[in-house]
């Protein structure tokens, strides 16, 4: 019987259950996160000086120039600018932020996509970044968009064999517009838009969205004065376009639709300025039955491409 005794001595008595909380233990914290992501590891500390040297690194100018960066701040807006495709060089991720469907998602797209730094920051130094905004943890930084010259959307026309057809818009600032109207020129064939270089909307993050892809086919060109730079459309045999409220004609009568034109379009409220006013060669209307006094601009582009496009086709 002693011995019986000693031999159960060693063994345990009753045990405390753990709750579930070594199965919860086992499930684990989720995918691992990429290397990128993970602080000490060597792609981090590579994504790290990458990121520096891309913020350090001047704005080279182009034919056109180009714009500045910018930063798409919020969980929804960096999903969605990721999910249509808007360019971006790096995104940034709050260091122990709650990792919820859309942060996995934004991660996901971003590793799917490439050339995209992925760097984690603490929240001070996102709330830096954004001068204070609701970022949520997520911070999708935009590299300046490389603008095109007016003289390039005419020669790429030409050397395609085609008469060019080209936007040119004075006044507008709204990015969507601007968006809305790269859709259009690219939906029927133009070859481009131009916005002034002051004073107008450019291709931000916005723009990029509003254009559904297509600002990745059809080119912006941007214009240090824009009445010049329909004075040297003209000269090279390019009929100057204006759409006015008061226009001189329907554009369905504008048998210049049929060859090389540049359609200026202005601002919703103010129409176009004075001197691009007066530099075109016709100024036509939009009929409007329905008694609008006025279309957006990526409306009335819309009609007048397409009105182009039927005469051409």
């Amino acid at each position: 019987m002693a011995a019986n005794n000693r031999r159960m001595s060693g063994k345990k008595g009753a045990q405390v259950g753990s709750g579930g909380q070594r199965r919860r233990g086992l499930e684990g914290k989720g995918p691992t996160p990429p290397a990128e992501m993970r602080k000490g590891h060597k792609k981090n500390r590579i994504a790290t000086a990458k990121a520096k040297q891309v913020q350090r690194r001047p704005v080279a100018r182009g034919r056109g120039g180009k714009g500045t960066s910018e930063m798409v701040v919020g969980r929804n807006p960096v999903v969605e600018a990721l999910r249509e495709g808007v360019p971006a060089s790096t995104l940034y991720v709050q260091q122990f932020i709650d990792n919820d469907e859309r942060v996995r998602e934004a991660l996901q797209l971003a590793a799917e996509r490439g050339g995209i730094n992925l760097m984690e920051a603490p929240r001070p130094e996102l709330d830096r970044m954004t001068n204070g905004l609701n970022h949520q943890g997520l911070v999708l930084q935009v590299p300046p968009y490389e603008y095109a010259h007016p003289e390039d959307l005419a020669d790429a026309a030409y050397d395609a064999g085609e008469d060019p057809l080209i936007v040119a818009l004075d006044g507008v600032t709204d990015p969507r517009n601007l968006g809305a109207v790269v859709r259009s020129v690219s939906a029927f064939g133009g070859h481009g838009v131009v916005v002034p270089e002051r004073r107008a909307a450019g291709m931000t993050a916005g723009a990029w969205k509003t254009s559904a892809g297509t600002a990745a086919r059809t080119p912006v060109a941007r214009a240090t004065n824009l009445t010049r730079a329909l004075e040297a459309y003209k000269k090279a045999g390019i009929v100057v376009v204006g759409l006015a409220a008061d226009g001189e004609a329907e554009v369905g009568e504008l048998e210049a639709l049929d060859g090389p034109v540049v359609i200026v379009v202005g601002s919703e409220g103010k129409g176009l300025s004075r001197l691009v006013g007066e530099t075109c060669d016709f100024r036509v209307r939009i009929p409007m039955p329905g008694g609008a006094e006025s279309l957006n601009a990526g409306v009335a582009a819309g009609i007048v491409l397409y009105e182009a496009a039927r005469r051409r086709a």
